[in-house]
């Protein structure tokens, strides 16, 4: 977990005042991890804590009661998790931000830094590593949140659409969204989600890093084939296609026919999702967005094959 720097200004130019509640530490069966954080302003919030009677008092409590606050989940709040819980209050207006701006770890706390935080974040510096979100005696030491996935995905449909709400809030990933025209994309885009209209989506496939993951799923087999051929002629970290088992059948001799590699075109994943969850657009997005994470996490295995119905 780390701290979503985006975010909490994006929280504070739409409310003004916003308090950042966040998990400092845990002992034993707690609801979140430690660096798990909710957003509080006046009327709202975004964010969860691990929901219960802790995050609802911690909400209330927020706008006026800022530092750090230990709760037993059990003897406390009634919550049957039966942990402990300390959580970090802090209130922030535009005028606090800038001095968090550049920093790829944050650390605060009362007095003099501790020479071990110090150390933390020299070590982090020297290797290059970010360091894991942890509470240091009354310190406490976050890394900001530094996307390191590229995800670009081709089509604003259904699928799509459910894509994009499901991972826009991971704050580890950058969202790249494509379709034919501004027409298709809905009013209420998220604002961290770069949309790219272009009449001839292949085009822009040349603009994606090269270890960029793709999720082909537009209205047309003719675009998807078109993107498939662009992008193993670009390269690519993963690329996945919707489709029925019949149309990559059909596509593979056609990628094959324009001079692509059996083992180039085996990189394309299709069919994709996981068919026990069903056909349902936001079934199908879960089920894409479960294997992401899987893979994110280090399984290396292939992608489940099921069929599903290409987006037409």
């Amino acid at each position: 977990m780390s701290f979503d720097l985006q975010e909490l200004q994006a929280a504070v130019k739409a409310h003004d005042r916003v308090a950042r509640v966040v998990v400092a530490d845990v002992r034993g069966s707690t609801p979140r991890e430690v660096g798990a954080a909710m957003l509080v302003w006046e009327g709202g919030q975004s964010g969860t804590i691990g929901g219960g009677q802790l995050e609802f008092e911690a909400a209330e409590k927020a706008l006026h009661q800022e530092g750090l606050s230990r709760h037993a989940l059990g003897p406390d709040l009634g919550q049957c998790c039966g942990g402990a819980v300390t959580l970090l209050t802090e209130v922030f207006e535009a005028e606090h931000l800038s001095d968090l701006e550049g920093q790829a770890v944050i650390a605060r706390g009362p007095g003099d830094k501790p020479l071990a935080v110090q150390r933390i974040i020299d070590r982090g510096r020297a290797r290059g590593e970010r360091p894991a979100a942890q509470l240091i005696g009354e310190w406490f030491v976050e890394p900001v949140s530094q996307p390191s996935r590229d995800i670009w995905i081709w089509g604003a449909g259904h699928v799509g659409r459910a894509l994009v709400s499901v991972l826009c809030p991971l704050s580890d990933i950058t969202l790249t969204w494509v379709d034919t025209s501004a027409e298709r994309f809905p009013d209420d885009v998220p604002e961290n989600v770069r949309v790219l209209p272009a009449a001839h989506p292949q085009r822009l496939a040349v603009h994606a890093p090269a270890n960029a993951e793709h999720l082909i799923l537009t209205y047309s087999h003719e675009i998807d084939f078109a993107l498939c051929h662009a992008l193993l002629g670009h390269g690519f970290g993963f690329c996945g296609l919707i489709g029925s088992d019949t149309k990559w059948v059909r596509f593979r001799k056609r990628l094959s026919a324009l001079g692509h590699s059996e083992a180039q075109i085996s990189r394309i994943c299709c069919p994709i999702g996981q068919k026990g969850l069903g056909k349902h657009p936001q079934a199908i997005a879960i089920g894409v967005a479960a294997r992401l994470l899987e893979k994110q996490m280090g399984d290396k295995s292939e992608w489940p094959i099921h069929s599903y119905p290409s987006v037409v």
